[in-house]
């Protein structure tokens, strides 16, 4: 289609957070006899999963730490779950062991969950956390995890699948899709609101907007006059000025090539995602030198050419410009450190990946996250009309934002979505802070 001048709901972005509000707005609309899906549009200015929806490593889990998280994923399970064939969902099951510094975080973490309704199993001590291992994996070696928590409803989706599972679910409702359409500035009414937003294809007058750009965020954020500095009042109640609004981290994510009917359970099923945070000493697989002897955390999943997972993740700063998924972007590629620890803690864990180093894959993978000042999204009306979705660090696996984005557009609030709301910042209502060494834990 070409690009209409005029659109009632205008969605900036492909990925899950823009597709996924794309389909619930389209069937909101028509469950109220207010529209259809032909009133919503999409752009994006690459196209479906080009961006980090579609080069994540696809896990799917609810091991936060924050009782918000907590329920805006048990949110997203419900949408994960509802077509588990169109979203490529397999719920292998995600599992969590920890040294006893994050052991509490964890205890803490399975009793909301088991108050809450997840199928869900903990561990707790050194010998039952790896009895329980080696149940699922026989030659399963890691020492010094002293708590365990097993979540039977999660996973991880087949990335770029899923996220085109959505976009044919949300055409299906009428919604219209353009691709290789960039967004490159808005108009301001007098009252503050968007009249007009300006593409390479064109101008468009708009009624609603709908930032879901991912990592692109300061870029559009910047576009709409919003604030790049912002002052946070801290648990503590002291007021602390002037902190970067978005900040970049290098994703590390990666590839081991193999056999992956060499990575089954005992029993000859798919495992369940594997998550080991831990402060044993880690040894190259490579050299066979110590790499570290302070915490250390990895995950990993089996791919359909062996093994992908990452670690945690690499700061940059504040001033990533480029784009953080072309040919050209340093930050497309992981840390050169990277690979040597990931593989390391692959071979800490499990006997048969003993020599994985020789094995890893080079190609490009993770990308950049654009994080907020705490590390955690925005979901929020911005400007009268225009509702930011500011979320590329947690984002793959949430596709059920767009549903309560959806409904906040037709006038209703959203509990789940009122933790991650910009004033938080100012009015020192922050999400707690756990004792992992990721940042969005």
């Amino acid at each position: 289609m070409a690009l209409p001048k005029k659109v009632r709901f205008l969605i900036v972005g492909a990925g899950v957070h823009g597709l996924s509000t794309a389909w619930h707005l389209a069937r909101e609309l028509r469950a109220r006899r207010r529209g259809d899906g032909t009133d919503v549009l999409v752009v994006d200015k690459t196209g479906v999963a080009a961006g980090a929806s579609g080069i994540a490593c696809g896990v799917i889990r609810n091991f936060y730490y924050q009782p918000a998280m907590g329920e805006i994923m048990r949110v997203n399970l419900e949408v994960w779950e509802s077509d588990p064939a169109a979203f490529h969902f397999n719920p292998v099951g995600y599992l969590a062991a920890v040294g006893e510094v994050q052991a509490p975080d964890v205890q803490s973490i399975y009793e909301r969950q088991a108050a809450t309704g997840f199928r869900s199993t903990f561990v707790r001590g050194e010998s039952q956390v790896s009895d329980y291992m080696r149940r699922i994996f026989p030659d399963w070696r890691a020492r010094g995890l002293t708590a365990l928590i097993h979540e039977h409803q999660f996973g991880f989706a087949w990335n770029k699948e899923s996220m085109r599972g959505l976009a044919q679910k949300a055409q299906a409702e009428g919604v219209n899709l353009l691709e290789g359409v960039e967004v490159t500035g808005f108009a301001r009414r007098g009252d503050g609101s968007v009249g007009i937003v300006l593409t390479s294809g064109g101008p468009i007058e708009v009624e609603q907007v709908v930032i879901g750009a991912g990592p692109w965020i300061k870029r559009l954020w910047g576009m709409l006059d919003l604030p790049m500095k912002i002052d946070i009042k801290g648990r503590d109640g002291k007021i602390y000025k002037d902190n970067d609004m978005w900040t970049f981290w290098r994703l590390q994510e990666g590839e081991m090539k193999m056999d992956v009917r060499s990575y089954v359970t005992s029993d000859g099923k798919t495992p369940p995602v594997i998550h080991v945070d831990s402060s044993e000493p880690l040894i190259s697989d490579r050299t066979g030198k110590l790499i570290t002897d302070h915490l250390w955390g990895i995950y990993w999943k089996r791919d359909r050419e062996g093994v992908q997972g990452g670690g945690v993740p690499e700061k940059i700063g504040p001033d990533a410009q480029v784009d953080p998924y072309g040919p050209a972007s340093p930050y497309y590629t992981v840390g050169e450190d990277f690979a040597d620890t990931w593989t390391a803690g692959l071979a800490h864990c499990l006997e048969r990946f003993k020599g994985c180093n020789r094995l890893y894959d080079k190609a490009p993978s993770g990308g950049i996250g654009a994080f907020a000042a705490d590390s955690f999204p925005v979901f929020d009306s911005m400007l009268p009309n225009v509702f930011v979705i500011a979320d590329s660090n947690h984002g793959y696996k949430m596709i059920g934002v767009g549903r309560e984005v959806a409904r906040v557009l037709m006038g209703e609030s959203s509990a789940v979505l009122r933790p991650f709301r910009f004033a938080r910042f100012t009015e020192g209502d922050l999400h707690p802070v756990s004792r992992s060494p990721f940042p969005w834990s």
